[in-house]
Formats: C-alpha cells, sequence, structure tokens
C-alpha cells in the first residue's frame, strides 16, 4: 500500500498543506500546470498587529494563458528582505520566534532563487525538516506526463507505485473518479475541518494562515495542533 498525493506547490503554506504531506508516503509537487495570478502559488497570509496582510513574492508572469508554475520566474530580490522584516515584526514577540529564525531568516537573505518552484520547494522542505516530516517529495517532471486531467493524475500514481491517491476536496469538483477506480486506485478525499485553536497573538484566532505562524507560536509543538505530524 502506497499514498499519494499530487498538489502545486505554494508559498509557505498553511498548516493544513503539511498534513496532507505527513499523511501520505509520497508528495508530488504538481507544478507543470499553469500558473494562476492571485492565488496560493506566490503568496500567503500572516497575522500582524494591524490585521491579517499579504506576503506575495513578485514573479514575471509573461504569458497569461500558457505559463507553466515551473517557469514562473520571481522578480528581483528585495522582497526577500521585506518578507524577513515584516515577520519579524509580527512575531518577535512570539515564543519561538529566535528557534524559528535560526533556520528561516537564511533562507531569506541568504538563498538566491530563480524559480518560484524552486522558493516553494525549499521553504516547504525546511518547514518539513523543523517538524519532523519525512514524506518522499518528488516533482511532477520526475515522471512521464500524459495526456487529460485525471487521466494524468492517475497515472502519476501509477508510475509511482500508489495504491491511494489522497486529494483536497475542492478536487470533487474536477476529478473523474471512475478514471482511478478502474486502474484500481482508492481516492481518499482528505478533510480539512476541525483544527483545534493554538495562542496566537494579533486578535481573533486564524486558521487560514501560513504554518510559519504556528511555528512561531508553538515551535516543535506544533505537531499538537495538526493531525498526522508525530512528535
Amino acid at each position: 500500500m502506497k499514498k499519494i498525493a499530487i498538489v502545486q506547490s505554494n508559498y509557505i503554506p498553511w498548516k493544513g498543506y503539511f498534513d496532507m504531506i505527513a499523511a501520505v508516503d509520497e508528495f508530488i509537487l504538481y507544478d507543470d500546470v499553469q500558473y494562476t495570478r492571485r492565488d496560493w502559488r506566490n503568496r500567503n497570509k500572516i497575522k500582524t498587529p494591524q490585521g491579517v496582510q499579504w506576503l506575495t513574492v513578485p514573479v514575471l508572469v509573461k504569458s497569461r494563458y500558457h505559463q507553466k508554475i515551473c517557469e514562473t520566474e520571481i522578480d528581483g530580490v528585495n522582497w526577500a528582505t521585506i518578507h524577513w522584516k515584516t515577520l519579524t515584526q509580527s512575531y518577535r514577540r512570539a515564543p519561538y520566534f529566535s528557534e524559528i529564525a535560526s533556520w528561516l531568516e537564511p533562507l531569506y537573505l541568504g538563498a538566491p532563487f530563480r524559480t518560484l518552484s524552486e522558493l516553494n520547494h525549499c521553504f516547504i522542505k525546511a518547514v518539513c525538516q523543523y517538524i519532523g516530516i519525512h514524506t518522499k517529495i518528488t516533482h511532477s517532471w520526475d515522471y512521464n506526463l500524459v495526456d487529460g486531467k485525471t487521466m494524468r493524475l492517475a497515472n502519476l500514481c501509477i508510475q509511482a507505485g500508489g495504491t491511494e491517491y489522497l486529494s483536497g476536496p475542492a478536487a470533487q469538483a474536477y476529478i473523474d473518479e471512475p478514471v482511478f477506480r478502474d486502474l484500481g486506485i482508492k481516492i481518499t478525499w482528505f478533510d480539512y475541518t476541525n483544527y483545534p485553536e493554538y495562542p496566537q497573538l494579533w486578535g481573533d484566532f486564524i486558521h487560514s494562515v501560513t504554518i510559519l505562524d504556528l511555528l512561531f507560536h508553538c515551535g516543535k509543538g506544533a505537531h499538537r495542533y495538526m493531525r498526522y505530524v508525530t512528535p
């Protein structure tokens, strides 16, 4: 039995994204698909004293309809300093800020990234390493891609040796489940509801922010507020 998830890379994703990584045996970053504007690919939310704020990585959009995520280049380098300064101002009072900053700050200030895929993968791997997720992370371009939205996903599962495909619930609107069943692959829909709250700065609790918010507040105890991450 082998569980597979296939998801586009996101910029410093929320805790549910990492729970999905922890719930499978192989997590395939699906960046061979169209880059979408005003989405989670190059931005995420943080909490600040002034309320929820977006952190957005500037990117070069050369084609509105034919540009893949893996082809999307980052525009400039100043964004990294700005993001780190904003994170510092917003979370320096959090209990585990210094501990997280010891490995997070060098990613912002020391590592140059050319593409959005490179950036997202690096940050995702760093978070996984810190909270103890050991799932194999691969790229869709590591495999042969066939035509057809559902068939491509199912075929990726087959190539990776998967027997179960774990997907977010929103995909129920477009995935053709019989394609998976005909290939002997079970589909399971991931449940993102009923996460517990944790101590959080700046007003009412908000779930839909980057996982960095959880890490700054709870450190390695983050697993207590997640479902599939174990200490």
